[in-house]
């Protein structure tokens, strides 16, 4: 049988090795995270940083593991309960796909706790750091949606429009391109702005908080014109908003929060000391 391919033909895999199937998809969370762990170097060379190399290198870890435990346990939960716990193991297929970002960063957040509480670190601060890297990510994670034909929009009429395998004959909203935009490219250049050109690293959870605040807002929007999953079509049905906006709407008040209290916590600005030389 001939294999399903994304939109315009493309192949979401990208070789066949044996029985292995090297995907994009799986590419786009490789690349994501050595992108993140190298501009988060970039930042803990500036002053004032919460942690020093050493801490970055254990952060990588932890936060791996919180994307891909709390991605997946996230889309288990909030998106297909019943099923998964019919057949428990079909929860460890990764490779089948179904990956929850608001999962995933419940995940990476209780990385950053156990890793301050071990270190003693700004738990706050942390996330500020990691916040900002995190674009790289969402960027490449929404373009391999794209190429897997999947999370696609509600019809439209409108030139950029596409059709993708699984949507029928009628073109398309690219939503995930929309939201590979707005995730993405729209979101780095914010905290960017607000890292290197305003003293927002020094007020701790203003980073984070625009993080979310933009993030949230941006998802809340697209799910508008993007197509809820075949099973949750009823859910959004019965409560008016597809099951990522409800999941969104903590994120926007969370942010909102830490945004307009992040002045109060300037105080708790500790620069953690940079890393011994080695010896000679």
């Amino acid at each position: 049988m001939e294999p399903l391919r994304g939109p315009f033909g493309i192949d979401p895999v990208i070789v066949h090795l044996g029985p292995l199937a090297l995907r994009w998809y799986s590419m786009a969370y490789l690349f994501g995270i050595i992108l993140g762990w190298w501009y988060l170097l970039i930042l803990l060379r500036q002053p004032g940083a919460p942690m020093a190399r050493r801490h970055a290198d254990d952060l990588v870890f932890y936060g791996t593991l919180g994307v891909i435990l709390g991605g997946r346990l996230g889309y288990v939960l909030f998106y297909k309960p019943g099923e998964y716990f019919e057949h428990p193991l079909e929860i460890i297929k990764l490779w089948d796909g179904g990956m929850s970002f608001h999962g995933g960063v419940i995940g990476v957040s209780l990385g950053i706790l156990y890793l301050a509480w071990r270190q003693k670190l700004d738990w706050l601060r942390i996330h500020d750091y990691v916040a900002c890297c995190t674009p790289f990510g969402l960027f490449l994670g929404r373009l391999a949606n794209f190429v897997n034909g999947e999370l696609w929009g509600a019809p439209t009429d409108l030139p950029w429009g596409v059709v993708f395998p699984t949507g029928g004959a009628l073109p398309r909203h690219p939503s995930q391109i929309y939201e590979a935009l707005l995730e993405g490219v729209l979101l780095f250049a914010v905290l960017a702005w607000m890292f290197w050109k305003t003293r927002a690293r020094y007020q701790p959870g203003k980073l984070v908080g625009a993080f979310l605040l933009v993030y949230g807002l941006s998802r809340f929007a697209v799910e508008f014109i993007r197509e809820p999953d075949e099973h949750l079509v009823h859910f959004a049905q019965v409560t008016h908003l597809h099951m990522g906006q409800w999941l969104s709407l903590p994120m926007i008040l969370l942010g909102l929060y830490f945004v307009l209290t992040a002045k109060k916590r300037a105080d708790r600005v500790t620069p953690v000391p940079a890393d011994e030389p080695a010896a000679a």
